[in-house]
């Protein structure tokens, strides 16, 4: 299990934790996000997509799924951080049978770089693609990845908002399986400025022994509107931009439906489809 070489001071349960694992139960359901990307690319094409870039990959987890999912699919992702890219060689890459393991690659490098295959789907999820603070930043960005893809290809993005989302100090808690190996996440708003949207966000961990992981991940963003998103997406050459929103009620399964108009909640999380 890994380390977590930049936090110190660990006591308890917090110190035998792996900081990784736990943002990947907490946050990430490759599965699902392959079955989006399936899902959004046969609206637009009618066709099964086979190659994909997960920008801001992370432990690329998602990568590896959609390599794992078919045997002709092919994956590539890319990541500024070194640390994180070889938890995902050491915890996700690992686990993929041989085959499927060749068709993942992974690059340290910026993700406005422009040295992989164009592809059916690229991915900039988790709200990562928000480090860009700036209409020009992000535009720029936006371009690179509408020359990352193929002539049929669409950008997959995931959205968050609702009045929750601009509150400062404060902390939604969720409980990670239960138990002594269980542990709660914790989200915290700890600043929004409402002059630029910058914001500070951080996830925490707490397990069953009372210790903590403070401040495992943080960031700062600027948080972004769809409409904002969606025209940003259009200046750099989307031909088309499609909103998919979750319709169920909490505890119901997701259902995710093509819509222009909804009824505004106090948090919701959607995802913007930019079609080539």
């Amino acid at each position: 299990m890994a380390k977590n070489k930049k936090l110190k001071g660990l006591v308890g349960l917090a110190a035998k934790a792996d900081k990784y694992d736990c943002y990947q139960q907490s946050v990430q359901d490759p599965e699902h996000e392959v079955e989006m990307f399936d899902r959004v690319f046969q609206d637009a094409y009618a066709r099964k997509p086979l190659t994909l870039r997960e920008d801001f990959c992370g432990t690329f987890a998602v990568c590896c799924q959609w390599a794992s999912s078919h045997a002709r699919r092919k994956a590539w992702g890319v990541d500024l951080s070194s640390e994180t890219l070889q938890w995902g060689r050491d915890n996700n890459l690992s686990k993929l049978k041989p085959a499927a393991a060749k068709r993942v690659q992974v690059l340290e490098q910026d993700v406005r770089e422009q040295n992989t295959p164009s592809v059916d789907v690229l991915a900039a999820e988790n709200f990562s693609f928000w480090i860009f603070r700036s209409r020009e930043e992000m535009i720029d960005y936006f371009k690179v990845a509408y020359s990352n893809l193929a002539e049929e290809g669409v950008m997959v993005l995931d959205m968050m908002g609702g009045k929750d989302c601009y509150e400062s100090e404060l902390t939604e808690k969720r409980t990670i399986v239960k138990g002594k190996k269980g542990f709660k996440y914790h989200w915290e708003h700890v600043h929004y400025n409402p002059v630029n949207s910058h914001s500070i966000l951080n996830i925490h961990f707490k397990f069953a022994d009372g210790s903590k992981i403070k401040k495992a991940f943080e960031y700062e963003w600027r948080f972004w509107t769809i409409p904002e998103v969606r025209e940003m997406l259009a200046a750099a050459g989307f031909r088309e931009s499609v909103v998919y929103w979750d319709e169920a009620d909490e505890d119901e399964d997701s259902r995710w439906i093509v819509t222009e108009e909804m009824e505004n909640d106090d948090c919701w999380i959607c995802y913007i489809v930019g079609i080539k």
